[in-house]
């Protein structure tokens, strides 16, 4: 066998992934250039490693065992890489996130200057919704979440980052009804929300639920950006948090109204297992975390004190 690292590679991400387009974005790659990797992997084996089936692509009994393989060996490869990194007295090794969507405008200032500092580390950062942030910590497949509200169920431990603010927007041009109250706003007015799990969603159903408002219209989104675009459209009004809206207010894009009980408050926290054992990484992570998160606040964060 004659097979190159890229074609590893490319054949684990799209066992992975089981898609050679999404395969192809994960990599930075054409899909033509997968396709042809995928093919010269192919020829090195006398089995079949993937079949189609109705336009979609399946990895094979033999093509399961080779991607598992195929694992063990691109980690193998990067001990390798890390351990020659520590020898020369860098810090180094996999540091892995997984953040609520909103979080992306909250996580990147808290990684930054670590990540310029210490080259070594990789980061991979998982972004989705609360119900698979809660997974991910449950099947030990991350060593950080950054969530809004902490999960029930699990024995965490934790670092406050910041506040989080949601308010109720609409967009400069939508008419709202005249002489409206609170309840009316709520009701009248069709409401976006985020999809089931979301923190965001479970936010607004408390706050609507707290003063027995009853919401006929509403529409569901699955992202933060999602549903920012579909307010500023005028497709309705949502309870956003601040931090993803910015700009959007400050342009003009989108109009706070005030409502009693709101701004809904919560804290942005970094959670990690109590029972997990931090790798050098994560503890060296963790460390600078407790030293400069007053600073990276005063840094990047001091505007959020305006609302």
């Amino acid at each position: 066998m004659n097979f190159t690292l890229h074609q590893l590679q490319v054949f684990n991400k799209v066992a992975e992934l089981q898609s050679i387009t999404k395969a192809a974005v994960a990599l930075h790659l054409t899909q033509p250039a997968v396709s042809i990797q995928l093919k010269n992997f192919q020829e090195q084996f006398p089995i079949a490693l993937t079949e189609v089936v109705g336009r979609r692509l399946y990895i094979t009994d033999f093509g399961q065992e080779i991607a598992a393989a195929s694992r063990k060996t691109l980690e193998a490869l990067e001990a390798i890489n890390h351990k020659t990194l520590a020898f020369q007295g860098e810090l180094a090794g996999r540091l892995r996130f997984s953040i609520v969507s909103t979080g992306k405008y909250v996580m990147p200032y808290f990684l930054t200057d670590f990540i310029t500092e210490h080259p070594g580390v990789e980061l991979t950062m998982d972004v989705t919704n609360k119900a698979r942030v809660v997974e991910s910590l449950e099947s030990n497949s991350t060593d950080f979440a950054l969530v809004s509200v902490i999960p029930e169920k699990l024995n965490i431990q934790r670092v406050e980052l910041m506040e989080n603010r949601l308010f109720y927007v609409v967009s400069p041009t939508f008419n709202l009804p005249e002489h409206s109250t609170d309840q009316s706003l709520i009701e009248s007015v069709p409401l976006i929300f985020r999809e089931p799990g979301s923190a965001t969603r479970k936010a607004m159903e408390a706050y609507i639920a707290l003063r027995g408002y009853q919401v006929n219209q509403n529409l569901e989104l699955t992202s933060n950006e999602a549903v920012k675009q579909a307010v500023i459209a005028g497709l309705g009004a949502s309870i956003m948090p601040l931090i993803g809206i910015k700009n959007a207010v400050a342009n003009g894009d989108l109009r706070v109204i005030p409502l009693d009980g709101l701004p809904i408050r919560t804290t942005w926290n970094l959670i990690w297992l109590a029972s997990k054992n931090l790798s050098p990484v994560a503890s060296a992570y963790l460390a600078y975390i407790e030293r400069n998160k007053d600073t990276i606040m005063h840094q990047y964060f001091k505007w959020f004190a305006n609302y």
